[in-house]
């Protein structure tokens, strides 16, 4: 016997990782996912990292709960940890897990879908306090982080060419704006011979590049114990760097992405790493959350680098991987007591440094954290944000003209992508460059192939359009799918 589910992601790369991990688990039961008006369990993976994460969670339980009355609904991911509660009060809501009990989600799920469970572990029920006002619903949510990590099934190419293996859950930092270490708990790595599995199984599945992601995957192996050892008696990995040589050593696969790492965490071995490798088995792409460039604001952040130490990283990354680099950053405007010459100082840097995209959000006070009292203190006028907003906006745009440009005329290595319905009957696919920049190529190929482009021109959307040359192996493209 059988139920069926849908699983809505909300949030960043990880959280997107916990849910493709929880819907490989259930349909490996023999579950089937289908489009929440009809399935019988809806799973909410939540983000929490603004209010309006909060918002677009709330909104999509209730439609889901307007157009499928019948189904359970399930809520996890970081507004579930954060606020349990509150999450529970919403019609419809069955079950909440935090992540401190996400590895549960799929038992938990079964459970609800009236099947005949899988072994569920007793667990204690945990609600807030509140006593009789408290929900009846279920709520799985504390601080111990016992059954935060959920270790994916074999990661393998299909819905996602390019899919995400997540390797590290959780932070230790304690920036005042940000609510991560609360609602994912501190560091944790997982082991190294689960990575290389995934990898290897990934190989042998014909996947061609695979995404190591993490909640602060820079910090990759450094809750792992001294006395690990790793065949023969050699020490286990104990650094993102030494992973990321002993997957090119011990695996054949292709092209490895490392998703963002905080500036402080691009050490000598990643460089030496992206120096050896970038451009062919390690992609020349680098996500460094900046923040902000002003160094009084970046100490009210309790950021753990001033602006000084980001250039030089990204001056040290230029000199590894060269100009092709595609620098990517996340930059927030409007944090408490953020004066109009603090901002200045963040456009100055943008401007000065060679970035191929933002990612900008406006401050948001998140409950629990120092940043929601700072905030009370010395709130920046809604106004203003938007305003700064708009000029980021702007100056991002401008930036990733000014990169994407020099690549017209020029040859790149891409991988192809699964092609909308709309751009498959224009006679185009979709794909992506080893360096991260969008490329649409002339004729209908499949995916998750290795190509070799020439880079036409610029379009409207930004997005480079190309012809096909050759594959990764230098062989002429034979055939293109028929229609």
């Amino acid at each position: 016997m059988s139920g069926t589910f849908h699983i809505e992601n909300f949030g960043c790369r990880a959280a997107r990782a916990d849910g493709e991990a929880v819907s490989d688990r259930l349909r490996t039961a023999g579950h089937c996912e289908e489009q929440f008006a009809e399935a019988d369990v809806v799973i909410v993976n939540t983000c929490s990292v603004t209010a309006e994460a909060d918002r677009s969670a709330r909104a999509f339980i209730r439609r889901a709960h307007r157009l499928n009355p019948e189904a359970r609904i399930v809520v996890t991911g970081c507004y579930a940890q954060r606020a349990a509660a509150e999450v529970a009060g919403l019609p419809g809501v069955s079950a909440v897990i935090g992540n401190s009990h996400k590895a549960l989600a799929p038992q938990i799920a079964v459970r609800l879908m009236g099947v005949p469970p899988a072994c569920i572990p007793e667990l204690v029920q945990i609600l807030p306090a509140g006593g009789a006002s408290t929900p009846p619903q279920t709520v799985w949510a504390d601080e111990r982080f016992a059954h935060s990590f959920l270790e994916e099934a074999q990661v393998v190419p299909g819905a996602q060419t390019r899919p995400n293996l997540k390797i590290q859950e959780g932070c230790g930092n304690r920036c005042t704006f940000c609510v991560i270490p609360t609602t994912r708990g501190p560091s944790k790595s997982l082991p190294h011979a689960v990575v290389l599995r995934q990898v290897e199984g990934f190989v042998a599945a014909g996947g061609q590049e695979l995404v190591l992601s993490g909640i602060n995957l820079g910090r990759w192996g450094r809750d792992r114990q001294a006395s690990e050892s790793f065949g023969g008696g050699a020490s286990a990995p104990r650094s993102l760097s030494a992973l990321v040589r002993q997957i090119f050593d011990q695996t054949a696969l292709p092209r490895l992405r490392l998703s963002s790492i905080e500036p402080m965490d691009w050490d000598g071995g990643l460089m030496a790493l992206m120096a050896e490798f970038g451009g062919s088995r390690l992609a020349r792409h680098a996500h460094l959350p900046l923040q902000s460039g002003s160094d009084a604001v970046l100490r009210r952040m309790h950021r753990r680098y001033r602006p000084w130490h980001y250039a030089e990283k990204v001056a040290a990354l230029l000199r590894a991987a060269g100009p092709d680099l595609t620098l990517g950053a996340d930059v927030m405007a409007g944090f408490p007591g953020e004066t109009d010459a603090e901002f200045e100082e963040t456009l100055a840097m943008i401007r000065a440094l060679p970035f191929g995209y933002l990612h900008l959000f406006p401050f948001s006070p998140r409950p629990g954290t120092p940043g929601w009292a700072m905030h009370a203190e010395r709130p920046v006028p809604a106004r203003v944000v938007e305003q700064r907003m708009a000029s980021l906006r702007s100056l991002a745009a401008e930036k990733t003209q000014t990169h994407r440009r020099r690549f017209r005329g020029r040859e790149l290595e891409v991988i192809t992508l699964n092609t909308s319905a709309e751009l498959t009957a224009l006679g185009r696919t979709s794909a992506l460059s080893e360096n991260f920049l969008p490329v649409e190529i002339e004729g209908r190929l499949p995916a998750n192939q290795l190509l070799r482009v020439s880079v036409i021109c610029l379009n409207a959307e930004a997005t480079l359009e190309a012809t096909a040359l050759a594959d990764a192996r230098n062989q002429y493209v034979a055939t293109a799918i028929s229609v």
